[in-house]
């Protein structure tokens, strides 16, 4: 059986689309890119030491500070309400 009659007779019995892609299928998988540039970015940029920071509340105090900032000093003032996450 050649390549277009099996393709004719898929598309009769309405399996074109099947077909399409069955023919232009890869059988090996191919990585999007070449591995030797791999870790490129990372190893370009500059090394930065951690900042100190101040320790995270827990338990009870955490609760308020979260009790704090959700309920009690929340802006209200026109447009939309902003979510937890916005930096504006």
């Amino acid at each position: 059986m050649s390549v277009e009659s099996g393709f004719l007779e898929k598309k009769a019995m309405g399996m074109a689309n099947a077909a399409c892609f069955s023919l232009y299928l890869d059988p090996q998988g191919k990585v999007h890119g070449s591995l030797a540039r791999a870790g490129k970015v990372k190893n370009q940029t500059p090394k930065v030491d951690k900042q100190p920071k101040k320790k995270k509340a827990r338990g009870r105090a955490f609760k308020r500070m979260q009790y704090n900032r959700r309920y009690v000093n929340v802006a209200t003032g026109p447009g939309k309400k902003r979510g937890p996450n916005s930096q504006s």
